[in-house]
C-alpha cells in the first residue's frame, strides 16, 4: 500500500533541530510534517546531553528536564583540578524528556508528527530541485510532497546526501556511554578526563543527572584514532580508572552510542527549497563536541526563514539565505577558533595535559565556561590575556586570536 501527503514544509528528523524547526514553522501558520525514523521521539539516545543554563532559560526548557552543574573537575594522568562556582552555569539534560518536550511543543503549534518513517529518497522537479521526500512507513511506501524541506536528519544527513550535495563526514567524534546508578556522586559536579589512558584522541566524562544517576562515557576523534570507544569505555569501567573509582558500585541502566560531525562548518546549508540544520549542517562546538543548543536555536531560525519564504511564494536559495547568514554571523568565527584549540589539544602528550590543567585552573568559572562554550569574542580574548599573564595562557589565546 502506498501513501501520499502534501505539506508546505517537510522536516526530516525528530531531534532537537527538527522539532525546533517544525515548532517555529507551524507557529508561523504553514502546514508542517516532521518525519522521525524511530518508533518514538528519542527512542534511542545518542548524546550525553551537556548544555548551558543560559540557553536552557532562553529556550524555555522545563526545570525537570535537566540537572544543573556548578563545579567542573578535570583530571589528567597525574593532575586534577576543580573550578567551583557559586551558581550553576552548565547542565546535563534528560535527553529523552527534553527531546519529547520539544516535539510536543511542535505538535501543539500545529505540526503533524510521523514516526517509523525511513526516508530514503528525494522528489525533484524538472529543474532538479527538491520538492519532497519518499521512503518506507509502517504501511509500505510513503511520499511527502512539499514546497521546501529541512534536513534535520543528524549525522547521516539523508536528504542532502540523496540530493548529491554532500558526502559522508570525513572527521567526526564517536562516543559511547553508559547511564548508570552509582553509590557516590556529587550531583553538582561533572568530570572530564583527558590523556592517553582515557582517550587517545578525545576525552572521557562523568556527567551526573541527579538521584545518583550518572553518564560515564568516552569520545574518540576519527580518523585521528582507530580505537573503539565502546571497548575503551569497558576498560575504564572495569579498571575503575581515576575518578570512576570514587563512584563505588556501578549498576548499568542503558547504553548510548552516537556520532557527531567534526569537520567544522564545511557544508553549504542552503539550496533551492532546502535548508540544513543541526548535525546535518555540522553545527557543533569542537571543544566538547556539543551542539544541542545550536540545533534548537538554528532550528527555530530555519523554521522561521522557511515558513516566511513559503508564505511569500518563493523558496529558492536566495529566499532562504537569511538562515545561513544568521548562523554564520553567530558562530562561524567562534567554531573556527575552537577548531584551532581542539587541533592543539589532540596533539598533547600526557605530560602536556598535566601542565594544561594548571593553565585551566587559573580561569574564573565564567571565563572557563566562555572558553569551553567556544565564546571566543575579541573582548573575551583581551580580558583573559589581561587577567592571566601566565605565558602558557597567553600562548593558548594568541592561537585563537591568530585564527580570527
Amino acid at each position: 500500500m502506498s501513501e501520499e501527503y502534501h505539506y508546505d514544509l517537510v522536516v526530516v528528523g525528530g531531534g532537537p533541530a527538527g522539532s525546533s524547526a517544525a515548532y517555529e514553522a507551524a507557529r508561523n501558520g504553514i502546514r508542517v510534517a516532521m518525519l522521525e525514523k524511530e518508533n518514538s521521539i528519542a527512542e534511542t539516545v545518542r548524546t550525553s546531553g551537556v548544555t548551558w543554563i543560559q540557553n536552557i532559560k532562553e529556550f524555555g526548557i522545563p526545570d525537570d528536564c535537566y540537572n544543573p552543574i556548578k563545579n567542573f573537575s578535570f583530571c589528567s594522568p597525574n593532575n586534577e583540578v576543580t573550578i567551583s562556582d557559586s551558581v550553576p552555569r552548565a547542565a546535563v539534560l534528560d535527553v529523552r524528556k527534553t527531546y519529547r518536550w520539544l516535539a510536543q511543543e511542535a505538535k501543539q503549534s500545529g505540526a503533524d508528527i510521523f514516526v517509523k518513517i525511513n526516508v530514503n529518497n528525494v522528489i525533484k522537479d524538472e529543474m532538479g530541485d527538491i520538492i519532497g521526500v519518499s521512503g518506507v512507513g509502517p504501511n509500505g511506501k510513503i511520499t511527502f510532497h512539499s514546497k521546501a524541506v529541512i534536513d534535520a536528519s543528524g549525522f547521516p544527513s539523508v536528504v542532502v546526501k540523496a540530493m548529491g550535495f554532500a558526502t559522508q563526514w570525513k572527521r567526526f567524534g564517536a562516543g559511547a556511554e553508559y547511564e548508570v546508578k552509582v553509590e557516590n556522586i556529587d550531583s553538582d559536579t561533572w568530570w572530564l578526563m583527558v590523556g592517553q589512558q582515557y582517550s587517545p584522541a578525545g576525552y572521557a566524562w562523568i556527567f551526573p543527572l541527579g538521584n545518583n544517576i550518572v553518564r560515564i562515557g568516552v569520545g574518540v576523534g576519527k580518523p585521528e584514532s582507530n580505537v573503539d570507544p565502546t571497548q575503551k569505555l569497558k576498560e575504564l569501567m572495569d579498571s575503575k580508572l581515576g575518578p570512576i573509582k570514587k563512584l563505588g558500585k556501578i549498576s548499568p541502566i542503558e547504553f548510548h552510542y552516537g556520532l557527531i560531525p567534526n569537520d567544522g562548518l564545511s557544508r553549504k546549508t542552503v539550496f533551492n527549497n532546502l535548508i540544513l540544520v543541526g548535525d546535518s549542517a555540522g553545527q557543533a562546538n569542537p571543544l566538547v563536541l556539543e551542539g544541542i543548543r545550536y540545533a534548537i536555536k538554528f532550528g527555530r531560525v530555519a523554521g522561521k526563514v522557511a515558513s516566511d519564504a513559503i508564505k511569500a511564494g518563493n523558496t529558492d536559495e536566495n529566499s532562504l539565505k537569511a538562515y545561513e547568514e544568521n548562523w554564520k554571523k553567530e558562530i562561524e568565527s567562534k567554531i573556527n577558533s575552537a577548531g584551532k584549540v581542539q587541533d592543539r589539544w589532540i596533539g598533547l602528550s600526557d605530560e602536556e595535559w598535566d601542565k594544561e590543567l594548571d593553565i585551566i585552573k587559573e580561569l574564573k568559572p565564567e571565563e572557563f565556561i566562555d572558553f569551553i562554550k567556544a565564546e571566543f569574542g575579541l573582548s573575551n580574548m583581551i580580558k583573559l590575556a589581561t587577567h592571566h599573564p601566565k605565558l602558557a595562557v597567553r600562548q593558548l589565546f594568541n592561537l585563537v586570536k591568530g585564527k580570527k
